[in-house]
């Protein structure tokens, strides 16, 4: 009677051992599936509204639209880019914002096709970029530069350009990478008009502690984090790279300085996305006159 209570008991464990591990290879399979071929490819558009104070009413609507940390690479095939050009210039955007992470360090990349697709960016005024710390690797920095002149795309390296509507301006400042590049703040602040709105493009978030402090900028538009690339609900994510810790996704507020972290549209390390889908995000600005 012991002997086959004991066998009775051994079945029934084996039979919930052999459920358990189809059902965490069924879970496994399917986040897998989800974090590598499906929530890389769906493109969230998140519009943002903002009104600044000293914008002229020239320039009310205005957009622009900022993408980042396309990591051209093996995980960015050429297709999803070419979608994601179609959906940035379906914004109709005014200026579009590229900050940073263009490629990816320890890939290779095509200079030509990148310029081929890069091309397909369309904006009314300007298409403005910086580089990221991914950029500004040995002699892939000077490929990209060129591909990018080449683009007519304008990487704003610690300078500055102004869009005008009539005698209403509106500033947009780049700042080369804090960390891996030569940035050069001070000098961005000299060449900015005095009592035009200015937005800044830096590659790294974090760096809004030290831009606020200018009291120059209204808006700092970042990437970098990735929004964590994998988030678990309801956590900070587990690994967020240095310059990236603080403000690591969306809009943030320092002394008078909005600051955004774009989650980027493509992927380092591991070619999974999880909960933290790839975004477009499209600012409408509005004077508060």
């Amino acid at each position: 009677m012991v002997a086959w209570q004991y066998s009775d008991l051994s079945n029934t464990i084996r039979k919930w051992i052999s459920k358990f591990t189809v059902a965490a290879l069924i879970l496994f399979v399917s986040l897998y599936i989800y974090s590598g071929k499906i929530e890389p490819n769906w493109i969230q558009i998140v519009p943002i509204d903002l009104t600044i104070d000293n914008l002229d009413t020239a320039f009310e609507d205005f957009k622009v639209v900022q993408i980042s940390d396309l990591h051209v690479s093996h995980s960015m095939p050429e297709k999803r880019l070419k979608r994601i050009f179609k959906l940035v210039n379906k914004q109709s955007p005014n200026v579009i914002a590229i900050t940073g992470d263009i490629v990816t360090s320890y890939r290779h990349f095509n200079p030509q096709k990148l310029e081929k697709n890069l091309r397909q960016l369309v904006s009314q005024d300007a298409t403005l970029s910086v580089l990221g710390n991914h950029d500004r690797v040995g002699h892939k920095t000077a490929k990209l530069e060129r591909s990018l002149a080449k683009s007519n795309i304008n990487n704003l390296n610690n300078q500055v350009t102004i869009i005008h509507r009539g005698e209403a301006k509106l500033a947009f400042a780049g700042v080369d990478d804090p960390y891996w590049g030569t940035p050069d703040l001070d000098q961005v602040v000299a060449d900015l008009p005095a009592d035009t709105p200015a937005i800044l493009l830096v590659h790294e978030p974090d760096y809004l502690g030290k831009s606020s402090k200018t009291h120059k900028f209204a808006l700092q538009l970042s990437g970098h984090s990735h929004g964590g690339q994998i988030r678990l609900p309801f956590m900070k994510p587990p690994i967020l790279p240095t310059g990236g810790r603080k403000y690591f996704i969306g809009l943030n507020k320092e002394e008078d300085t909005l600051g955004y972290t774009n989650r980027g549209l493509g992927m380092t390390g591991l070619s999974l996305r999880f909960n933290s889908r790839p975004e477009i995000t499209v600012f409408t600005l509005h004077s508060a006159g």
